[in-house]
């Protein structure tokens, strides 16, 4: 048996610790979604607000994998495509502009996303682009609500956002696995479990 032979059991160990460890996260959590509502201070509280609201955390998840699922250019893209289209649609918040349904597109934001990724879906970046861009809107008009509250609105906001960053990167660190053995088939079942978590935030709703 060679090197490469003797390492796959180790790598595949590693492949099912790590979706049994986002399976628990995802679906131990569902019912928290928008945890961050009232957090109202400044730049602490705006990193923490998209943490603390796990519906929010899945969805950004999710962004990252897709555009690590994608490849180049997609993985550049689709990360910066949602925190500037969110960023549009906070703004609308903040003006009182209404938008229905804001919590159900949010929740099937996991859905949709988590559906692409378990099933592999090779979307042409036009069309990823404006599926992201749709759900940005969504997620940044509910927090875009909450902003009139925070006592330094433009903290707050930097925190947001860079919070929203680093969880698109969280997102696309995990797609690494692709190129390894087994990887593949570890991103589509971590897809899976954000539909799922998806799924969950929508039952919360209706």
């Amino acid at each position: 048996m060679n090197q490469t032979n003797k390492r796959l059991p180790h790598i595949s160990l590693r492949v099912k610790a790590l979706t049994a460890l986002l399976g628990a996260f995802f679906l131990a959590f569902p019912a928290f979604a928008h945890t961050g509502e009232g957090l109202v201070g400044g730049f602490y509280s705006g990193f923490l607000h998209p943490v603390l609201g796990w519906d929010h955390v899945a969805a950004m998840v999710a962004v990252g994998l897709w555009g690590a699922f994608l490849r180049a250019p997609a993985i550049y893209i689709l990360p910066i495509v949602f925190p500037v289209i969110m960023a549009l649609g906070g703004a609308a918040g903040v003006v009182g502009a209404p938008l229905p349904y804001v919590e159900i597109g949010i929740a099937l934001s996991s859905v949709l996303l988590g559906l692409l990724i378990a099933f592999a879906v090779k979307s042409p970046l036009w069309l990823a682009t404006v599926i992201v861009g749709i759900f940005a809107v969504f997620h940044g008009h509910a927090h875009g609500t909450e902003l009139p509250q925070a006592s330094n609105a433009m903290s707050f906001s930097i925190g947001f956002v860079l919070a929203t960053g680093l969880l698109h990167l969280l997102g696309i660190g995990l797609g690494v696995f692709i190129g390894r053995p087994g990887g593949k088939i570890a991103v589509r079942v971590m897809g899976a479990l954000i539909a799922l978590a998806g799924f969950g935030f929508l039952f919360g709703i209706i």
